[in-house]
């Protein structure tokens, strides 16, 4: 669209330009966080031009001024619609950061209408500062010490970015909408867009994204801890007569995918600063009571923490940067199956095996393994993170019970008929060797309540109540049964046991056995049935 200096001129005296405004939106709650200001010019006939077509004239012919005058006195005027937070942000040009009469400008136009200096944002486009560093700096600290606050658009497009950041007081730092359109598509974008965010948060900036436009880069965004958002998805800029409607609106809720992240983790990823977080991270992975360290992709250690270091025979340095094989060469081809499984995505938890004890002459240790995929924004596997626990002692307690079990089964062998352990829950743990002359049945096939398929069908019900009823309230046990023997045949058996206590009171295990009472019984049945007749 062509128009010329004499157009613009025209503009500019007939006030024709206009400011539209554009929503900023909090990434991590919807909520509407201001505006930026957007000058646009309402032509009579070619209908409304941007601001490309009209600003480089402008700017090259003096009368940049005049027209940021004009777009900011009609957008400051809008203050009685815009709440407290609410902000402004508006732009600067290049050539007006020469242009030490620019803060008195601002000042004017904020107190001809009553605008809060505070709520003002002036934003700098980083290409600006290139030749103007030394006036920037005092247009800069003055618009400062005026209460403005302060952004750098464009981030990352224009050059010595740091020395900016560090030269000057800003406040936000606004990642450039070409990072944002291809981040999705591109692992180099998503990492540059990571990279500024986390840059932003180490200096104390908020950050802002331009130009989203999709809900996936609204939730990539809202995981990497970007705070600030603007672009088509969360509104258009519109002129001012839209403002109250944009005001009022609804918040915007999160995608699904990042409700149901939030929700299954109990908070959200932004309520702590990324480098509260890493050091709130970093207490929790060294003063865990468990092994736990990250792998890469080509199973190098990223981290480990002490107690993984230790078990390991390893000093954590020892660990970093070298591949899982070198450190554990002995355990490697165990474990190397499932880190293989988790790359591909699988997350394997619960794995028992032994380790080897790095102290010499000390009996191998005996572990429990977890491994989780680890995955970056856009949902691809960066890594494996592993989780051990020594559970060597408890196995040690374990095998002890049993072997205990198996003692007193074999006591209650020359008392009872066919002894038996249960655990506090009712598992099996042992029975005798009498079981099986008495039910035709192994001792694996009664193990874990399978002995319940040996109970007749009608008896099976008041059984397992009856049992249930003992385990909860500590009673002794007594139930009557029918087992079915190996030929196929029922025989009534009765099955008595009580609790073993522990030092604090609680129920250890049960001890009992049973015995048979099939003559008694049918006895008892037969008397009863001819009474009844």
């Amino acid at each position: 669209m062509l128009v010329d200096l004499a157009d613009v001129r025209l503009a500019i005296q007939a006030e024709m330009l206009e400011p539209c405004f554009q929503p900023l939106v909090e990434l991590r709650t919807g909520h509407l966080a201001g505006f930026e200001v957007l000058a646009r010019w309402k032509h009579p006939e070619l209908g409304l031009i941007l601001p490309a077509n009209f600003i480089p004239l402008a700017e090259a012919n003096g009368l940049i001024g005049q027209l940021t005058r004009q777009i900011m006195l009609k957008a400051l005027k809008c203050e009685p619609v815009l709440p407290t937070p609410l902000v402004l942000a508006v732009n600067i040009s290049t050539i007006q950061l020469r242009d030490l009469s620019l803060p008195g400008l601002i000042r004017e136009s904020a107190a001809s209408s009553g605008f809060p200096l505070d709520r003002l944002m002036v934003e700098i486009t980083e290409s600006a500062l290139v030749d103007n560093l030394d006036s920037a700096t005092k247009v800069a600290g003055e618009l400062k010490a005026m209460g403005c606050r302060l952004a750098l658009d464009d981030f990352g497009t224009g050059y010595s970015s740091l020395a900016h950041l560090q030269a000057l007081p800003f406040n936000e730092l606004k990642v450039d909408h070409t990072f944002i359109a291809s981040m999705t598509a591109r692992k180099e974008s998503r990492k540059i867009v990571a990279a500024i965010v986390g840059l932003g948060h180490s200096l104390g900036m908020v950050t802002v994204a331009e130009g989203v436009e999709t809900e996936e880069q609204a939730d990539i965004l809202h995981w990497l801890g970007c705070e600030l958002a603007q672009g088509w998805l969360y509104g258009h800029a519109l002129p001012a007569e839209f403002l109250p409607g944009m005001v009022e609106a609804a918040p915007r809720t999160l995608s699904n995918r990042m409700m149901k992240q939030s929700d299954s983790s109990g908070c959200s990823t932004l309520e702590s600063q990324p480098g509260q977080r890493l050091a709130q991270l970093q207490a929790i992975y060294n003063g865990a009571p468990v092994g736990l360290c990250f792998l890469d992709r080509n199973l190098r250690y990223v981290s480990i923490n002490d107690r993984l270091a230790e078990l390991n025979g390893a000093s954590v340095a020892a660990h970093i940067g070298r591949r899982v094989e070198e450190v554990i060469p002995d355990l490697f081809p165990k474990v190397k199956p499932y880190l293989l499984r988790a790359l591909d995505g699988e997350a394997i938890p619960g794995v028992e095996m032994n380790k080897p004890n790095t102290r010499r002459g000390e009996p191998d240790l005996h572990v429990l393994l977890s491994y989780q995929p680890a995955y970056d924004e856009a949902q691809e596997v960066i890594g494996v993170s592993v989780a051990l626990v020594d559970i060597t002692e408890r196995k040690r307690a374990e095998d002890a019970l049993r072997m205990c079990c198996v003692g007193v089964v074999q006591r209650l062998e020359e008392m009872v008929q066919a002894p038996w352990v249960l655990s506090s829950d009712g598992q099996l743990l042992e029975i005798g060797a009498r079981w099986g002359q008495m039910a035709g049945m192994s001792k694996d096939q009664a193990h874990s309540l399978e002995w319940t398929e040996s109970v007749h069908p009608d008896d099976l019900a008041p059984t397992m109540n009856a049992l249930r009823q003992a385990l909860q309230s500590g009673k002794a046990i007594d139930i009557e049964h029918r087992v079915r023997l190996h030929d196929g045949s029922w025989r009534w058996v009765r099955a008595r046991g009580a609790p073993s206590f522990g030092p604090e009171g609680e129920i250890v295990n049960w001890h009992g056995g049973c015995e048979d009472i099939d003559a008694r019984k049918r006895r008892e049945l037969s008397l009863r049935s001819k009474r009844a007749s």
